[in-house]
């Protein structure tokens, strides 16, 4: 099954003057971070509006999620910078309009989620954006880029938030599968690429630098003590959720996209939406 918004998407350009754009190969910008700074913009109506169309996009098209969520924090009080980040945002969508998700008949039931969090990413707020992506066999169910409603101290504290955040995730999916009557046998598996955030998962040692995250931790080690969950190092290499935290380079971008079944239509259809 392929899911795909290609009319909505080509909507969007419309509203926005942009369907003869140039298009670009990554939805962020790597060489500039969003802060509150800037002239304002001249519309900011349209700002918002767009913003706004962009999030419903994200119901399909995930590879933007961290571009779009950055412009949607700044949806109050937006700034120049902002809207080019937003233009840069319709640009790439310009270049792959076909792309859709990708969803496959597989007889794998186990469940998997990566975790990533971008420390202290915010230039102005310094609060880190966390997220994650959760796995049913091959097919990517869950996904979510936000940022973390408190400061983090650490870079261990805002990848284990993130954890946190992903365990919760993972614990309502669980749920639903059994209330379909498709319970999992096997644990979940949760990749982090930060060790420590992996040794606290599981290590029964209490000591004052983890006790203003003690609520998080125990809620995972809860779930790890009970078998339930799992939650193993990857390298960064492998660690596809980083596509929701930070820019990446346009190789590394393109393969983390293709791994979360983000790709281009397998066949032409007569309609869209």
């Amino acid at each position: 099954m392929f899911l795909s918004q290609q009319k909505y998407a080509s909507e969007l350009l419309e509203r926005a003057g942009m369907l003869t754009c140039n298009p670009c190969r990554t939805p962020v910008d790597m060489d500039s971070k969003l802060s509150a700074d800037g002239d304002h913009v001249s519309n900011p109506t349209l700002y918002r509006s767009l913003a706004g169309a962009l999030q419903y996009l994200t119901c399909t098209r995930l590879d933007i999620s961290y571009a779009v969520q950055q412009v949607c924090l700044y949806m109050h009080d937006p700034r120049e910078p902002h809207f080019s980040a937003l233009k840069w945002i319709l640009r790439y969508i310009r270049g792959i309009m076909l792309y859709g998700l990708q969803l496959f008949s597989s007889t794998t039931s186990s469940l998997v989620a990566y975790s990533d969090a971008d420390w202290a990413g915010c230039p102005t707020t310094r609060r880190s954006t966390s997220d994650y992506c959760v796995f049913l066999g091959n097919n990517l169910l869950s996904w979510s880029s936000k940022r973390q409603v408190t400061l983090s101290r650490s870079s261990a504290e805002a990848e284990y938030r993130g954890v946190a955040n992903a365990v919760a995730e993972t614990c309502w999916l669980r749920n639903l599968l059994r209330e379909l009557h498709t319970p999992l046998s096997t644990a979940t598996l949760v990749y982090c690429d930060n060790v420590s955030a992996v040794y606290l998962s599981s290590n029964p040692v209490q000591h004052q630098r983890t006790k203003h995250i003690e609520i998080d931790i125990h809620f995972v080690r809860d779930l790890v003590a009970a078998g339930h969950i799992r939650v193993l190092h990857v390298p960064s290499r492998y660690q596809y959720a980083d596509v929701f935290t930070k820019g990446l380079p346009t190789v590394l971008f393109d393969e983390f996209r293709s791994s979360l079944s983000v790709r281009s239509s397998p066949a032409q259809t007569a309609g869209g939406c």
